[in-house]
């Protein structure tokens, strides 16, 4: 944590990090980075399809961050996750949203119980 860090409360700090992971495909270079101690940026293009210049992009954002590091080795570059928590970070969101979706199926399956029977006016 930066000086500049240590005194902004916390939720702003926090609401930061979540700004870095607000996009589907920095979630999804995550993912591929918990799967695997590291990983070539030639093979994170190859896994999400997209072109090296948004690909840059995005692994500079993350690198900001903090949340993944970077090494060069001869003319290929290795991405890993900074911190193991941000693999266990990912684990609690992935749990948290099959909760959530449980309970929504459980509301949905409740409202449905309630309907209006077909051909009832209202």
């Amino acid at each position: 944590m930066s000086s500049i860090d240590a005194q902004r409360p916390l939720y702003e700090i926090k609401a930061n990090l979540f700004k870095g992971l607000a996009h589907p495909f920095r979630i999804r270079i995550l993912e591929l980075l918990s799967a695997s101690p590291e990983v070539s940026v030639a093979d994170l293009q190859q896994q999400t399809g997209l072109e090296a210049s948004h690909l840059s992009q995005h692994l500079s954002v993350l690198r900001r961050y903090r949340l993944v590091t970077s090494e060069r080795r001869a003319s290929h570059v290795y991405y890993r996750l900074a911190n193991t928590q941000v693999a266990e970070m990912l684990a609690v969101a992935r749990a948290l949203l099959l909760e959530l979706s449980k309970t929504e199926g459980a509301y949905l399956a409740a409202s449905d119980a309630l309907a209006m029977p077909a051909g009832v006016a209202s």
